[in-house]
């Protein structure tokens, strides 16, 4: 176990849920042999500055719990301070954790923190700006970018199902293009991934993308027929070969993504980007806590 003099835990606590994770998060924490600062956030808008508060004070180790957003919200502040960052998945799809290999419980992720060692990985940047795991262009993006304020607060999980089924409705197929700086490629797709581990939406998505490869990847789901992103959808969740029959994969240390039209970009789940953008890799940037056993 890396010798750690201190710790800050910042957790996104926006939900009741959110409050009672933090307190048992607090309560798997005893027995740490350093002291942690531990800090419940129930503003995302005042996650970043919880942050810089905390390192001011010079911890070893930054604790992150939220979900997949949260911890891409947040990485670009850790980038070059020396600090190792430790991950505790409180979100619904927890992508960067399961690509990080780490129990999806809290009490298995503090365990990592004990029992487990620090490993250097890579981040993925969209026009500078780092993320973790995965950004997406398509109907995700679109539903996020468009859905009225307040609908789900309003009408719940019913109303944001009916503004994604006639979001769905309207989504056209678009065209894709792809430099890599030696060729450009053309194509109609239907979904655009830009992956910098394997998994998107809690489900192993691009086999090609890595955390420590050097490369970014962008993966097309190709196709002229909204059916087809249906299919690749139920084939990935399922996990069937099928999934790769109307995909393409680019890589890559830099890569120029455009479309026609403009589209916004979720990255890690929240619309910060609409394209053209530049994707790039950033190699071995940070080091994270993972599982002794990892690779």
């Amino acid at each position: 176990m890396p010798e750690f003099r201190s710790a800050a835990m910042i957790v996104n606590a926006k939900s009741r849920k959110g409050q009672a994770l933090f307190k048992r998060a607090c309560a798997a924490m005893d027995g740490l042999p350093f002291p942690v600062d531990a800090h419940a956030v129930e503003d995302p808008e005042d996650l970043e500055a919880t942050v810089e508060r905390a390192l001011a004070r010079k911890p070893d180790l930054v604790i992150l719990g939220g979900g997949d957003g949260t911890v891409s919200g947040l990485v670009d502040l850790l980038v070059g301070k020396g600090i190792t960052l430790a991950v505790l998945p409180l979100g619904t799809a927890n992508s960067f954790a399961r690509t990080l290999g780490l129990p999806l419980d809290i009490e298995g992720a503090i365990d990592v923190i004990r029992t487990g060692r620090p490993k250097r990985i890579d981040l993925g940047m969209i026009d500078g700006d780092y993320f973790a795991n995965c950004a997406a262009m398509g109907i995700s993006p679109q539903i996020a970018e468009t859905v009225p304020h307040g609908l789900k607060k309003l009408l719940g999980r019913i109303g944001y199902l009916g503004w994604a089924t006639y979001q769905f409705a309207r989504f056209k197929p678009f065209m894709l293009t792809v430099d890599d700086g030696h060729e450009v490629k053309r194509m109609r797709v239907v979904e655009v991934r830009i992956s910098n581990g394997p998994y998107h939406g809690g489900t192993w998505l691009v086999d090609e993308a890595s955390i420590n490869s050097g490369e970014i990847v962008v993966q097309a789901v190709t196709g002229r027929y909204k059916r087809t992103l249906a299919k690749n959808w139920a084939a990935s969740f399922f996990g069937h070969d099928s999934r790769h029959q109307d995909t393409i994969a680019f890589s890559g240390k830099s890569l120029k993504i455009d479309t026609k039209p403009s589209l916004p970009i979720s990255i890690d789940g929240e619309v910060l980007a609409h394209t053209p953008v530049t994707a790039k890799v950033a190699a071995g940037v940070i080091e994270v806590m993972v599982p002794a056993e990892t690779n």
